[in-house]
């Protein structure tokens, strides 16, 4: 239909196990400014869009489950659709993303559902394969939706570049989607390692340490900042292991593991409620949901699940090497 073969199949990295990583479109980056290009996928027959309502997903709900897809035209017949972004295609159509403002502008419906995205994923109300580029959409729009005035001059701003750019026609600024890099790590110390919860997290889960990085650091200086900020643990050596995109707003979560140089805790910055060393055996029993204090780990869909599970399985070995 666009006039190139379709993309080879994606490599199985271990990313590809966490939420909203995998996404099988070839992007086309090189055509969003060919603006006669992208009139004739919008125009095919067989051109989709995913739809969303403020932050959340606009579905079709049918007798076999939920249908994420909408003709363009379709969509405009939910609403008022304030940005429309091109965001790739696969072998057999063209794929966009639909902004309506508020859910609330679109009139009620037996037959759409407004779903929300952590529940898409973690209950698999839908395909890995679509929830990843759902995810991108998310990031996307929630991107336009916050930037529509130039932040040099303060002047409207328009969609360029398929919606993935934003220009300025008061001052000639040009704006790009931002990616907020964070790192997430398991800190270990042999056959032992350090898990934490904040008081948000659901009862009795522990996870891995986390937080944004910083201007002007590198990963693993984020990565030992942060646990020790967090946890008073002084971390050498640190690799990495996988990485996720993570769409709450658009987020990406970059997972290493980190070899700590001491035990002792101290919740130096109290954003965490409590942490604990726990040995390779308990993990397991946590993943299993069989612990004796049944304490659980984070679901599949977080990055913390592979990092954690990884690490307990033995899997995790080659990036350390």
């Amino acid at each position: 239909m666009h006039g190139s073969a379709p993309p080879p199949p994606a490599p199985v990295d271990r990313s590809s196990a966490a939420g909203f990583a995998v996404n099988p479109l070839d992007r086309m980056s090189m055509r969003r400014h060919d603006v006669e290009f992208l009139k004739g996928l919008q125009a095919s027959e067989a051109a989709r869009t995913l739809v969303l309502a403020g932050d959340l997903p606009v579905v079709k709900r049918g007798k076999n489950g939920f249908d994420p897809f909408f003709t363009l035209s379709e969509a405009a017949r939910l609403g008022a659709v304030r940005e429309t972004a091109f965001l790739g295609c696969d072998a057999s159509s063209a794929l966009f993303a639909s902004l309506i403002e508020r859910a609330d502008d679109i009139p009620a419906d037996p037959h759409i559902a407004f779903l929300d995205i952590r529940l898409i994923a973690t209950q698999g109300l839908l395909p890995a394969e679509i929830v990843g580029p759902l995810g991108e959409a998310k990031s996307l729009l929630s991107w336009h939706a916050r930037h529509r005035f130039c932040s040099n001059c303060g002047a409207p701003t328009r969609a360029l570049a398929g919606g993935w750019r934003r220009g300025c026609e008061a001052c000639g600024a040009q704006h790009f989607p931002r990616t907020d890099p964070a790192v997430i790590m398991l800190v270990v110390d042999g056959d032992d390692c350090l898990l934490g919860r904040q008081a948000n997290f659901a009862p009795r889960m522990y996870s891995c340490l986390a937080g944004f990085m910083e201007t002007g650091e590198t990963i693993e200086d984020a990565v030992r900042r942060e646990v020790a900020e967090e946890a008073g643990v002084t971390v050498g050596r640190v690799s990495y292991l996988a990485s996720q995109p993570w769409p709450f707003p658009s987020s990406l979560m970059i997972g290493c593991l980190a070899e700590a140089l001491t035990r002792e805790l101290a919740f130096c910055d109290h954003e965490l409620e409590d942490a604990r060393w726990f040995s390779r055996d308990e993990v397991r029993r946590m993943l299993r949901r069989s612990h004796p204090e049944h304490l659980i780990c984070p679901s599949k869909v977080a990055i913390a699940n592979l990092l954690i599970e990884s690490w307990a399985e033995n899997r995790a070995a080659d990036s350390q090497r």
